[in-house]
């Protein structure tokens, strides 16, 4: 089972979401706020393997993902809220979020997202992914992220680019004809080569640099 921590200001909301989770068969939620002071609370309580943030509850979802990804860095953050902004994405990747999801999605579907960032995977709404290149685009340091690219091997430049196609670790050790653990062995390497804290980011990072060799 994956234990959960839900926090949201909209009582409603919480309900039908916890109750949609728990019917799957593979989620826990072992509690449920409204702030995030009570993010907090409930993660240093229940030490959770997730916790699931709105972006505008009191307090703010964003700091809250802050101080959890720094104080627990196992605990996987997704952002599940209804704003589309770039500022917003940028800003829960930066703090560490491993998914930032739409409400507007399905409760199996949901189910699928939080199943795979529990596995190890990040996720971002597809609808999304495009205001985040341009969010990057703008960002000043752009030649320091190219120049850290430079830096991965001829392996790790291979899977990374696999990983920006949207495969998984287990469907990247297939086409390469390795161990999954040998994947994630150099998706570690990958992160701290290009100082970015999921598979996302550095997905993204590489769709933005110049073509290489």
């Amino acid at each position: 089972m994956i234990r959960i921590v839900l926090v949201d200001d909209h009582p409603l909301f919480r309900d039908g979401v916890s109750r949609s989770l728990e019917e799957a068969g593979t989620f826990e939620i072992v509690g449920q706020g409204s702030s995030s002071t009570d993010a907090i609370r409930l993660v240093e309580a229940q030490r959770p393997e997730m916790v699931l943030l709105d972006i505008s509850m009191p307090g703010g979802g964003i700091g809250a993902a802050e101080k959890i990804c720094d104080h627990f860095p196992d605990i996987k953050v997704v952002m599940l809220t209804v704003s589309e902004t770039g500022n917003d994405i940028m800003a829960a990747l930066k703090a560490g979020a491993a998914g930032y999801v739409l409400k507007g999605v399905g409760s199996v579907e949901l189910a699928e997202i939080l199943g795979g960032i529990a596995a190890g995977e990040s996720y971002v709404s597809p609808s999304l992914a495009a205001r985040l290149w341009v969010e990057l685009r703008e960002r000043p340091e752009k030649a320091a992220q190219d120049d850290l690219l430079a830096t991965l091997t001829a392996r790790e430049d291979e899977i990374l680019r696999l990983v920006a196609k949207g495969m998984s670790n287990k469907q990247v050790a297939i086409d390469l004809d390795i161990q999954e653990k040998t994947v994630k062995h150099h998706m570690t390497s990958i992160l701290n080569k290009l100082k970015v804290r999921n598979r996302t980011e550095a997905a993204v990072l590489l769709s933005e640099a110049p073509a290489r060799g």
